[in-house]
């Protein structure tokens, strides 16, 4: 997929006509600056400003980012004999990298986790006998499993094993990976404490070292201090939702009985969440909320600086001020003692000798 298949997507998205993002795109790909296409390159552009070419770009570079994995994990699938139709539907069809690398989890090398440590065991049959809670006893069933020459001793140690790989089977679920991750970014609480023996050298991070609120409400400001006092070793920041509404949750995504069976994937559901998936949807979420305060915070510095740059730089005067250019004209504006617009204008001084006496002239007039 090529930059041409994102320009209709990314006009929609911004509400902008497809040819200014494919005049974007164009001048980006030359090596231009967002300053350089705002301002010079307005004709083509149809006068967007920074904002939006900056938007324009982060989108782009965003969707390539996508379409990148898509074709790595594409090509990893079919490289291991993974590849289906449906596979690969469901590849095509994903436009984002969560759920693209949710589909992928599942098939994705591994390093040696518990789970692969209990197939390398035999364990995979018990473990699929377990989680189709049929209404087998699985004691019973996992003294089938025995085997002391491959560290099973026990039937508990099969259990275990059993157990491991159902945990991982969640964790690479993709309904469970959504449903969590809906989970943590809308009922998750960032709780913040301070770590021990740091409350006199911390000080100045009183205030967060017992603080805990809803993530959706937390102010970016509050958000980058938290991660500052984090940094500096000073607090102890996490970000998750009421354990039990998560497990309960991906309980019943899984459970299907209250037999013995069942109360085995009761456990690797709870172990699932607690040791895997809390585990990485709270990174995702750490990621999240770093972005967006950064974001915001950046939003509110730019507008700080809007309006100081906008100040009188000469105090209670009147002023006219010129933004010089060649083939756009030179901008006018006068602006009155309070700093308001009185008149704005565009002049062509430097179109023809006879042109500049004419501008020279309605500029005197001003």
């Amino acid at each position: 997929m090529t930059d041409e298949t994102f320009i209709p997507k990314i006009a929609g998205e911004l509400s902008i006509n497809p040819h200014q993002v494919q005049a974007i795109a164009g001048l980006l790909a030359e090596g231009s600056t967002i300053p350089f296409i705002a301002r010079y390159r307005k004709e083509a552009t149809g006068s967007l400003d920074e904002v939006v070419v900056t938007a324009v770009r982060d989108r782009l570079d965003q969707l390539r980012e996508i379409e990148d994995t898509r074709t790595m994990i594409l090509g990893s699938l079919e490289k291991h004999g993974h590849l289906t139709d449906e596979l690969r539907g469901k590849v095509l069809a994903a436009d984002t990298l969560a759920v693209l690398n949710d589909i992928y989890l599942p098939f994705k090398p591994k390093r040696r986790t518990r789970a692969t440590i209990a197939r390398e065991k035999g364990l995979e049959p018990l473990a699929m006998l377990i989680l189709d809670q049929t209404g087998i006893d699985p004691a019973a069933a996992a003294t089938e499993f025995i085997d002391p020459e491959k560290g099973v001793d026990s039937a508990e140690d099969a259990l275990a094993g059993a157990r491991d790989i159902i945990a991982e089977l969640v964790n690479e679920n993709e309904q469970a990976r959504a449903r969590i991750r809906e989970l943590f970014f809308t009922k998750a609480v960032v709780a913040c404490r301070v770590a021990k023996g740091k409350e006199e050298a911390g000080a100045k991070y009183r205030d967060y070292f017992d603080w805990s609120e809803p993530l959706t409400g937390v102010p970016s400001h509050r958000m980058l201090a938290m991660r500052r006092g984090e940094n500096e070793d000073i607090l102890i920041l996490r970000i998750l939702p009421d354990e039990a509404e998560a497990v309960a949750l991906l309980e019943g995504l899984f459970v299907k009985g209250q037999g013995g069976d069942s109360r085995q994937v009761v456990d690797a559901v709870g172990d699932a969440y607690k040791r895997l998936l809390s585990r990485s949807m709270e990174t995702e979420a750490r990621l999240a909320a770093k972005q967006k305060a950064d974001a915001e915070a950046i939003r509110v510095f730019a507008e700080n600086l809007r309006q100081l740059l906008l100040s009188p730089p000469l105090g209670a005067k009147r002023i006219m001020g010129m933004d010089p250019g060649f083939r756009t004209g030179c901008k006018v504006v006068c602006l009155d003692r309070q700093g308001k617009l009185l008149h704005n204008d565009t002049v062509y001084p430097l179109m023809s000798e006879k042109k500049a006496e004419e501008e020279a002239k309605k500029i005197r007039l001003l």
